[in-house]
């Protein structure tokens, strides 16, 4: 086993006046270290291209990670699909990207746009062959070693069609948009975000009216970074020193969240605590730093802030600007977690906070255990380990 992860991360847009989109990506795992994402692309728009892109894109990720090879799903689904009798071309085109062990991937495109390979910052060219499947389908497969760093972006054709008359004679070209995700991958964003960029500017050139369905998937290749979280104070006092030993005896980032946690740690390390005098226009509470520790923050309003955005990475991310630049507490967090983590491990005292369980404050002073779950179960969804310790 290698130490290398990856990122998968995709956005789309709809057609001008549709609800529901044409393009649907489908993720599955396959173990810890494997799996497949395959983008369907359903013929058309609306309701129809919405439910064949779906069923295509979930039955091919569904074999794939049951263990069959690639080649015979591929033949599968090519027999399934059938042929529009007036464009003579299937109702639903996809592409496949298969990750194995995170060292190897397979794609296979089938009348979709072909993959693009950014390595080492710069396009690349992803060599392939063209192979017949199910007696007259024609699929383009790729083989790679996957190194560090790369980036695999699969496209529908509502982005390679984006400014046809309007910004481009022919269309945002796939070289553009290559180099385009090459000089926005210098910056580090992670796969989601990279995905949102491209279909933002996808939108942009269409003038705000997509002429068609768009969708980026990016894959990015990178090595685990560990980052850990002390929030709140154990509930026996006498488990003070043992939750601090375990925490700063890991490996990677270390964030404290909590006044009385920091205190806490403050004393276990011998340094002092400096609050962020430069205090950053916001609503949350300033930030502090201590020798030794990453980002030290208030805890219960800040991991609030944190989930809000992690909610929104999930959906249409369109908040990425905001946490992405900020300078508060929150959006700190939501860097290292979101763009830089890839293992996460929470420290979490049980101590209770009495002035978190007054009735008359909003909900959203849960108590932190509720919060803590909940931001775990969105960073999985993000592809994150997830370790969670209570004291």
């Amino acid at each position: 086993m290698n130490d290398l992860c990856v990122e998968i991360g995709y956005n789309s847009i709809n057609h001008e006046g549709e609800e529901l989109c044409g393009d649907h990506v489908e993720a599955a795992g396959q173990g810890e270290e494997s799996s497949v994402v395959v983008l369907a692309d359903g013929l058309g728009s609306g309701v129809k291209a919405n439910i064949l892109s779906i069923l295509t894109s979930r039955i091919i990720s569904t074999m794939i990670a049951e263990g069959l090879p690639l080649e015979e799903c591929v033949k599968a689904i090519a027999a399934t699909l059938p042929i529009c009798s007036v464009r003579k071309v299937a109702y639903s085109t996809f592409t496949i990207i298969r990750l194995i062990n995170n060292e190897m991937a397979e794609i296979i495109c089938y009348d979709n746009p072909p993959v693009i390979l950014i390595r080492d910052g710069v396009p690349t060219d992803l060599p392939g062959r063209d192979m017949i499947v199910g007696g007259d389908k024609k699929v383009h497969k790729s083989d790679l070693r996957l190194q560090e760093g790369d980036i695999l972006v699969a496209v529908s054709d509502g982005c390679p069609h984006a400014g046809i008359g309007v910004a481009y004679n022919f269309g945002w070209q796939l070289k553009d948009i290559a180099d385009f995700v090459a000089t926005a991958s210098v910056a580090g964003y992670n796969a989601k975000t990279l995905s949102t960029m491209l279909v933002e500017e996808c939108n942009r050139l269409y003038g705000g009216k997509p002429g068609d369905d768009a969708t980026a998937c990016v894959v990015r290749v990178r090595r685990r970074e560990p980052v850990n979280i002390l929030f709140g104070p154990p509930r026996n006092r006498d488990d003070d020193t043992r939750m601090m030993t375990l925490f700063f005896s890991k490996e990677g980032k270390r964030i404290i969240c909590g006044g009385t946690t920091a205190s806490i740690a403050s004393q276990y390390l011998g340094a002092p605590i400096t609050t962020e005098l430069q205090y950053q226009a916001s609503d949350l509470p300033p930030v502090a730093h201590m020798e030794g520790v990453d980002l030290v923050t208030e805890g219960i309003i800040t991991i609030s802030r944190v989930i809000e955005y992690a909610k929104d990475v999930l959906d249409q991310n369109e908040r990425h600007e905001e946490w992405g630049y900020g300078h508060d507490g929150a959006c700190l967090i939501s860097r290292m977690l979101f763009e830089e983590a890839t293992d996460v491990s929470f420290f979490v005292g049980r101590a209770v906070n009495p002035a978190h369980q007054d009735p008359n404050l909003p909900i959203s002073f849960n108590i932190k255990m509720k919060l803590v779950e909940e931001l775990s179960e969105l960073l999985r969804k993000m592809g994150k380990r997830v370790k969670v310790m209570y004291f």
